[in-house]
């Protein structure tokens, strides 16, 4: 039998049924407004921090290259004799052109404790790129020392100097370690790249450069684009060796291009 207290008890439950209902409704509303402000929120985050590590570190990750269309210089060695000297560059040291076992062309070696520079001295347009190949002989990476390429404020070759001027220091013996830095202004970015992978083997450079700005490639990867020059700063490309060698190991170069762009 219904007794009298449990019919008021349902008819309550059937008045509070809209309210919670609605409550629901707006809870369920209010909480996907939450998550889409927190989504947001997130984004914006993220996008900051992409801006902001790109200008502090270097916006590094895969990207594609544009190499200038207009060639200023170019040395592939092709018209050397095997153990002449390259006389398209200067030197401390000694610029031997010789063939590499198992690659294509001539190349010339890096000799321990030199520097190199082009023997002509190039006038660079604000925008245009510096591309080459490194080719790192050894055994074992831990017999190279690092190298240093860059732009100094001069084209004298007759002291031996590293990470002068604008720089890329490739750390051979540290398997992953490139240091990209310049003097004036002050900056330095600490960048990685797998370097053991390209033992005996050609490791495609490429430096991009528009007015102060310099992205640098190893193997299409880009591992930094900031800020390297002062305004009006001379260019001058160089290749500072490494200081030692161990166990027969060696720095080989080759394929040279330097390209302004049209437009």
């Amino acid at each position: 039998m219904i007794t009298h207290r449990k019919i008021t008890g349902v008819l309550l439950i059937l008045m509070l049924l809209p309210g919670i209902e609605i409550h629901a409704q707006l809870g369920g509303i209010l909480q996907k407004a939450k998550e889409k402000a927190t989504t947001a929120i997130e984004k914006k985050i993220d996008k900051n921090s992409v801006s902001k590590g790109a200008e502090a570190a270097g916006n590094s990750g895969n990207s594609s290259i544009s190499v200038g269309d207009s060639l200023i210089f170019a040395e592939d060695f092709s018209a050397f004799q095997a153990r002449a000297t390259a006389t398209s560059f200067k030197t401390n040291g000694v610029a031997t052109v010789t063939t590499v076992s198992g690659q294509k062309g001539k190349w010339m070696e890096i000799k321990d404790k030199a520097i190199y520079k082009f023997a002509r001295q190039l006038s660079y347009p604000k925008r245009f790129t510096v591309s080459f190949d490194i080719i790192a002989k050894a055994d074992q990476i831990k017999d190279i020392a690092p190298l240093s390429l860059g732009f100094a404020s001069d084209n004298s070759a007759r002291e031996y100097s590293s990470n002068i001027g604008t720089y890329v220091q490739l750390h051979y013996y540290d398997t992953n370690q490139v240091n990209i830095g310049s003097s004036k202004p002050e900056k330095f970015v600490n960048a990685t790249f797998d370097l053991k992978p390209w033992l005996n083997r050609p490791l495609h450079v490429v430096l991009s450069v528009d007015g102060e700005q310099v992205a640098v490639y190893l193997n299409q990867v880009r591992l930094a684009d900031t800020v390297l020059f002062m305004p009006a700063a001379a260019k001058n490309f160089y290749i500072a060796a490494p200081w030692e060698y161990a166990n027969g190991a060696g720095v080989l170069v080759g394929n040279f291009k330097v390209s302004g762009f049209r437009k």
